[in-house]
């Protein structure tokens, strides 16, 4: 096999390989509730609400499932001098990167005192990353999507989305929780709007490059995007691309999918006082306490919810059948070997190996680096070329070790004693270069975290 083959080959991969996205969850297959766990105690978001477990949100009415669909709503028939009862669920599922689509025939509307969100979730926030694809207080009419992260993430102004950036730094925590947003621009996107055009459909893509959301108004949602294989790359500008000095891979982790509509609290409670719905009560409580009527839209009707993986992978590795010309290959890349690489590989992080059955080397290019063209003492092996994780391609016997890995700014031909022999490509920086870089990058953020606003637990 040349050489050109198989960059050929590569490049193929890299143009389309990542494109495609598999099922990974149906939410819809089986009992939707069971899927999740119910949050029956505080809110973290200090709202005027009591959350119900599943037997008594189930007894109230409060969820429902039917054949058309899911409900879930709050209680708007008695007064509620503790907190308006509501739902939070949160999957017993968690994600590494992917993609996740939800279609909705209604959301909770623009209401004062409301707080619906439908976003994901990991450990010890913010370190864990939380990721907030709908989200909208009181009276709001357009959505917002917000990242919120631990130190080290910024995003940044680009065509690439069709929104409008209203914050750039992602750390959040003390009282710097406004996180990094992009507003939707369509009035259509959110609450009392959104309901009245029969609802729409939201994708959220996570890479390790960039998260991006879209949103379809309901009849205008592009066919592939609840199917078996849902390809990005067709859908248009989303209306949120966050991409910057951030790994979007390490700084979220470990997602959980949540549903929540709670009241007042840290940021409908905050905004009162500059809406139209101060109007209506001196306090955000005291309308949520005694207005039960107001909040017979506050309720979700959801009618699919599925998560995708890429390339058919799992949370813990990803592993994908390719074919060329003259041979076949089988790639596999674990995400635990990817998220702890330093240096990013030129073509695509993964080990490839494309068997040739054959038993000599082919030449090599000529090298200045001293190299030993000579075949190995054992007879009858079959030779494949490999690509490593650090860039390096060579031959390895069946039982041959990788190649030794790159740590400089230049490269060039090797061969080991247990018979293999590569190219190791240089990168231009070495890890520590790159540590270094990291280090004083946290730094400027750590500085820059200044804004006040909502926070998350």
């Amino acid at each position: 096999m040349h050489f050109a083959t198989l960059f050929a080959s590569l490049a193929l991969f890299s143009a389309t390989g990542w494109a495609a996205y598999v099922l990974e969850d149906d939410y819809f297959s089986g009992n939707f509730f069971d899927r999740f766990a119910f949050w029956d105690s505080e809110d973290p978001t200090h709202g005027f609400v009591e959350y119900q477990g599943q037997k008594a949100a189930a007894d109230a009415g409060l969820i429902n499932t039917t054949s058309s669909g899911v409900y879930m709503g709050v209680d708007h028939t008695n007064e509620s001098p503790t907190g308006r009862p509501s739902v939070r669920i949160t999957s017993n599922k968690s994600y590494n990167t992917g993609l996740v689509v939800i279609d909705l025939a209604h959301m909770p509307g623009s209401i004062c005192g409301a707080w619906p969100a439908f976003w994901m979730l990991g450990p010890n926030w913010p370190n864990g990353g939380e990721i907030d694809i709908i989200e909208g207080v009181n009276d709001q009419v357009g959505n917002k999507a917000t990242l919120h992260t631990g130190p080290g993430c910024s995003i940044e102004q680009s065509s690439d989305y069709s929104g409008s950036l209203k914050y750039t730094t992602c750390p959040s925590g003390g009282d710097n929780n406004n996180g990094c947003q992009i507003a939707d621009d369509e009035t259509n996107s959110y609450g009392t709007n959104f309901n009245a055009g029969g609802g729409g459909t939201y994708a959220t893509e996570w890479t390790a490059d960039y998260i991006s959301v879209w949103f379809w108004p309901r009849g205008s949602r592009p066919e592939d995007v609840l199917g078996d294989l849902p390809n990005p790359a067709g859908w248009g500008t989303p209306f949120a691309k966050f991409q910057g000095d951030c790994n979007f891979g390490r700084s979220f982790k470990d997602q959980q999918i949540v549903f929540d509509t709670t009241f007042c609290g840290d940021w409908a409670g905050n905004a009162w006082g500059n809406s139209a719905c101060a109007s209506k009560a001196d306090t955000c409580e005291a309308y949520v306490q005694n207005t039960p009527e107001a909040f017979t839209e506050a309720y979700w009707s959801i009618n699919a919810l599925k998560v995708y993986s890429a390339n058919g992978g799992s949370a813990s590795s990803i592993s994908t059948y390719v074919a060329t010309t003259t041979s076949t290959a089988y790639v596999t890349q674990p995400e635990s070997s990817y998220v702890a690489q330093t240096t990013m590989p030129t073509v695509f992080p993964t080990t490839l190996a494309i068997s040739t059955k054959s038993t000599e080397y082919p030449p090599l290019p000529h090298s200045t680096s001293p190299v030993d063209n000579s075949s190995p003492s054992e007879t009858g092996t079959s030779y494949v070329p490999i690509l490593e994780s650090d860039g390096s391609v060579g031959y390895a016997s069946d039982t041959a070790s990788s190649p030794p890995t790159n740590t400089g700014g230049g490269g060039g031909w090797f061969s080991n004693s247990n018979g293999v022999v590569g190219y190791s490509g240089g990168h231009g920086h070495d890890s520590r270069d790159l540590e270094a870089e990291t280090r004083d990058r946290h730094a400027r953020h750590l500085k820059a975290h200044t804004r006040h606003g909502k926070g998350r637990l």
